[in-house]
């Protein structure tokens, strides 16, 4: 035992620094979650401030933007589920299948360099671009007698933009994960179903994408567990007093009542309703994974 101990001493120093973030930013801070059932004095402290019980929860089911918060976070978190988490399966698939190896290269470097762009400048460009008066996009088609376009201020746009910008910028990133799946199929299974006779696109179909189920799988269950979270500063950027109607979300509510108004103890109780919300969506569908066959998460 010993000795395997001394053997494992370089992996374990190489897996410290992981375990220490996990440690100290995430398992650390659950110890604030006692907040959500008090209410939170600052000359108190957290300790010394007088219980509440659910009395926040009790607020927040009530309160009467909470349907409207929900219904948006939902629709969003759904839309990037089954919008966005396909476009890089898709992409990782093509990319593989190209011959070509140095266009292989260049569209995926081309694709995976928007997740270095900050959303500020993401949005900061659509700004400059599809502003209502002074849009570089608007300025031109009003040149021409067509009609400009609200896309920052009409809410019928807003759940679009928001989708293809993280379409846009997100792609590449995920693209890696499946391209390094793709990297670990044995080339001998492609040498013999061509020798079988066996298409490019039967290839595809036997040998490439059941290679991608296991770690897809793995990922929606994941991403699941995130349906909660739309994107804080992607949305918070984004909306307006113009389209808060479809724009606003638990993340922007917490900053407005937590940060602004310094509701602590209730937007506590947002967070931990959320974090409940995601593990049951996390149990439920490794569960359903598990029944049909697949690894699952644990």
């Amino acid at each position: 035992m010993q000795k395997a101990i001394k053997q494992g001493i370089p992996l374990y120093i190489m897996i410290l620094p992981g375990l220490l973030y996990f440690l100290l930013f995430r398992y650390a801070p659950m110890g604030g979650i006692i907040l959500a059932f008090k209410d939170f004095d600052p000359f108190e402290g957290i300790w010394a401030s007088p219980w509440v019980g659910f009395k926040h929860f009790h607020v927040l089911f009530t309160e009467p933007d909470f349907w409207r918060l929900l219904t948006n976070t939902l629709m969003l978190s759904a839309l990037n589920l089954f919008l966005y988490f396909p476009v890089p399966i898709l992409i990782a698939v093509l990319l593989n299948e190209a011959r070509v190896k140095w266009f292989a290269k260049t569209v995926q470097t081309v694709v995976y360099i928007p997740h270095f762009v900050s959303w500020v400048v993401v949005v900061g460009i659509t700004v400059v671009l599809f502003a209502s008066q002074d849009g570089g996009v608007n300025k031109l088609l009003a040149e021409y007698g067509w009609s400009r376009i609200d896309l920052l201020t009409d809410p019928g746009y807003f759940r679009a933009l928001y989708v293809l910008q993280s379409i846009w910028k997100e792609t590449g990133w995920g693209t890696i994960i499946f391209l390094a799946a793709l990297a670990s199929v044995d080339p001998t299974l492609y040498e013999a179903a061509v020798m079988d006779g066996a298409g490019r696109w039967r290839q595809m179909w036997h040998i490439t994408l059941p290679a991608l189920r296991t770690i897809a799988v793995l990922l929606f269950i994941l991403r699941l567990g995130q349906v909660m979270d739309s994107g804080f500063e992607h949305i918070y950027l984004l909306q307006n007093s113009l389209n808060l109607a479809v724009s606003d979300v638990f993340d922007t509510y917490v900053y407005r009542q937590g940060v602004l108004q310094g509701e602590y103890s209730f937007t506590t109780a947002i967070g931990l309703f959320k974090s409940i919300v995601g593990l049951i969506f996390v149990l439920a569908a490794n569960k359903l994974a598990k029944r049909f066959g697949e690894e699952g998460v644990y």
